[in-house]
Parts: structure tokens; sequence; C-alpha cells
């Protein structure tokens, strides 16, 4: 079951939980992370950063209760968003360990939710964002059909400025998909899983 989420009528707004996923002191991934959050609030978005870095999440152990004030947390920002924005480093083609054990705990939570994804690679870093993609389908959540591959290095100032009008336009274009499209998914989820009986679709198949 979703963790005190609404999915009424009214959703009116998207509000996006940005997650950096780099333990990387001054992460590239999570400086774009936040070029992209910037930009969703100027279109309308409420928007929340979680650093992993800076989040005690210990490894999922599926027997264990885990409490504390990292994982209570954590469970917060998750309950709260309705849109998700996962910002990954490219570690030898796939994600981090840090993003993929983010995705372990609240894989019932993503249910019917919008994600983008980051990733900061050397090379275009499609490998790290097909998994991500893979796993949240796992986990029943929508995706958009594209997302962010950059080269921190050369794509950064030393100040995290982004450098190339390519690479501002696609921040601008991820943080206005993710608001118009997110609010959408949200509003009509709620209106799907309020009718009774529901109609056939993929808010039928929840079982919530």
């Amino acid at each position: 079951m979703f963790l005190s989420v609404n999915w009424g009528f009214n959703v009116m707004e998207t509000k996006i939980l940005g997650v950096a996923g780099s333990l990387r002191k001054e992460s590239h991934s999570a400086a774009l992370l936040g070029h992209v959050l910037e930009q969703a609030q100027g279109f309308g978005s409420k928007v929340r950063m979680l650093d992993l870095r800076e989040v005690d999440l210990p490894l999922l152990k599926p027997d264990q209760s885990h409490v504390g004030p990292g994982v209570d947390r954590v469970r917060g920002d998750v309950a709260w968003a309705n849109s998700f924005l996962l910002a990954s480093p490219d570690y030898h083609g796939s994600m981090s360990g840090t993003i993929k054990n983010f995705l372990d705990y609240f894989w019932e939570e993503f249910s019917g939710r919008l994600f983008g994804y980051i990733v900061s690679s050397h090379e275009k870093g499609l490998t790290v964002q097909d998994q991500m993609r893979t796993a949240v389908r796992q986990c029943y959540g929508w995706s958009l059909p594209y997302g962010i591959g950059f080269n921190g290095d050369t794509s950064l100032t030393d100040q995290a400025e982004i450098k190339s009008e390519y690479l501002a336009g696609r921040v601008r274009m991820l943080a206005r998909d993710l608001t118009v499209y997110g609010v959408l998914l949200a509003e009509q989820l709620g209106k799907d899983l309020d009718k009774s009986p529901r109609d056939p679709g993929f808010a039928q198949s929840l079982g919530l």
C-alpha cells in the first residue's frame, strides 16, 4: 500500500523528489539534478532534493524492520512526492548501489508515478538509464522516454554551472515534461482509483 499518499482528484501540482545517488563529494550528477529541480520549480512544480550521501539509509535487509531518522526522512519524502528524478553516476555501465538500494526500499510506493533520469558518464550513460527504467518498470512506475546523459568534466564549470546551450536546453525540456506529465498522471490515477467499480486498465490491476 502507498505510504500516506493522497491519490484523490485534486492533485493540482507536480511534486518532484530529486534523488542524488552519488556518494562523491561535489557530484556532477547531483549538481545537474539541482539545475533541473530549479527549472521545474520555475515551471510550477514543488520540489525537494534528497541527497543520499547525507542520509543514513542502510542496505535493505528484507527480514529486518528498518527504523531511524534517516529511514523516516526518506520515507516521508517518498510519500510526499508524485514524481521522481533519479540522478546517478555511471559505475561500469550500471546505476550506483545507492540508487538501487533506494529503489529496493520503496518499490510499492512507486506504482503509477512518473520518473525521469540523469546520468553522469564519460560515455552516454544509456545503459544506466535503461537499468533504472527496468527497475522502475518492475515497480509499476512510468518513465519519460528520454533522460539526460552528460560528461560532468566537460559539461560543467568548476562552479557546477552548465557550459553548453544544448545541455541547458535538455535541462529545461526535462524540467518542463516532469512538471506537465507528472500532474497529469497523478490526477488520472487518482480518478481511476476512486472509481467504483474501476474501469479496466492499469489502476484496476494495482489491487489498491
